[in-house]
């Protein structure tokens, strides 16, 4: 019984004397960190270290490498689409026979299939020269092949084994086939001494910091937004509250499809939305349409389940849009990508 009782004691030592090197060694090591861990100047002094700045996820704003800007086809036919997640900005406009077309602009991406590409339109370059992008498309109509040439565009006309490539594995007609890359479009980016870095501010101003518009007296709820385009064409938007971000469908025969994209599978999600309406008509050979689209009107900021009013200007066609509060103040979108959605001014916004 006495033997029984030691080795029990004997046990506890060793349980304590174990418990004792473990807090020497934890004493230890923090001792190290107060007095070895400290950042120190030149003359040994120690001093607190500044914290680094928060840094947008959206893009590195000290990159100066350009945007390229590519013309996506949206014909009902074409879908699904591949790699609009990484635009960082998406602008949808109308054009001939009801349907759009997308202008997705890229920086400082990798995006390996793109698409599908189609033709250009005059009043898209706009925004590629509001942008400093890289026009890319695949043809043109006769007013965008005019402006591209006098408005001096840096565009980059690609097609199959120049700069794209055909999947005709889709089973799709041949001119809802096309896709890029940005691995293949930034060798055709330099030619002819064309400027690889930018030499204008971003279009918008991003905060780090989590924008709210709610309290804002002019804001309302804005849990689902749908853009009419055409009996053809409407997109919506419904807020997401867990992930604070948009999901994005479109109208196919009346229905609404989400939009996804067709190597992810995953629904296009995005953080901000700009829509405003422009006046549209057709002037060209199959209803080829132009945009009231240089001057100023009033719109929507849509943002984190709320929306607000805002104005836009855009002094010329090569000029920046400039998107403001009512109240004058430029506004700021939050860290994300952006939709803006040019709407026909005859067509119905509803948010809800």
């Amino acid at each position: 019984m006495g033997s029984i009782m030691k080795r029990k004691r004997k046990k506890k030592l060793k349980i304590k004397n174990l418990l004792f090197v473990l807090l020497t060694l934890l004493l230890i090591g923090f001792l190290i960190i107060f007095v070895f861990g400290k950042s120190r100047d030149e003359n040994g002094e120690e001093y607190e270290p500044e914290p680094e700045p928060p840094r947008l996820q959206i893009f590195d704003e000290d990159s100066k490498s350009r945007p390229i800007a590519i013309m996506i086809n949206n014909n009902h036919a074409a879908w699904p689409h591949s790699g609009l997640q990484d635009a960082f900005i998406l602008y949808e406009i109308i054009v001939e026979g009801g349907i759009t077309r997308f202008l997705a602009l890229y920086k400082d991406q990798d995006t390996a299939r793109i698409g599908s590409v189609r033709s250009a339109r005059h009043y898209f370059l706009d925004y590629a020269l509001e942008n400093d992008a890289f026009f890319v498309h695949h043809g043109w109509s006769v007013e965008a092949r005019r402006d591209i040439s006098s408005l001096g565009i840096h565009n980059i006309h690609i097609g199959a084994n120049n700069g794209a490539w055909r999947d005709t594995s889709l089973g799709k007609s041949l001119e809802h086939t096309l896709f890029t890359s940005i691995e293949r479009i930034k060798p055709l980016m330099s030619r002819n001494n064309r400027r690889t870095e930018t030499n204008i501010n971003n279009l918008l101003s991003y905060s780090v910091e989590l924008i709210c518009l709610s309290n804002m007296a002019e804001a309302k709820e804005a849990n689902v937004v749908d853009i009419v385009y055409s009996g053809a064409q409407t997109t919506r938007f419904e807020f997401d509250s867990v992930n604070r971000v948009y999901r994005r469908s479109m109208s196919r025969r009346g229905t609404m499809t989400r939009h996804v994209d067709a190597t992810t599978g995953e629904q296009y999600t995005v953080k901000n939305i700009i829509t405003y309406k422009v006046r549209n008509r057709s002037i060209g050979r199959g209803g080829v349409q132009t945009l009231d689209n240089v001057g100023n009107g009033t719109g929507y900021f849509i943002t984190n389940g709320f929306a607000v009013p805002i104005t836009w200007e855009k002094p010329s066609r090569g000029a920046q849009t400039i998107y403001r509060h009512l109240n004058g103040e430029r506004i700021q979108v939050n860290d994300g990508n952006t939709h803006i959605q040019i709407q026909p001014a005859t067509q119905r916004l509803e948010i809800k």
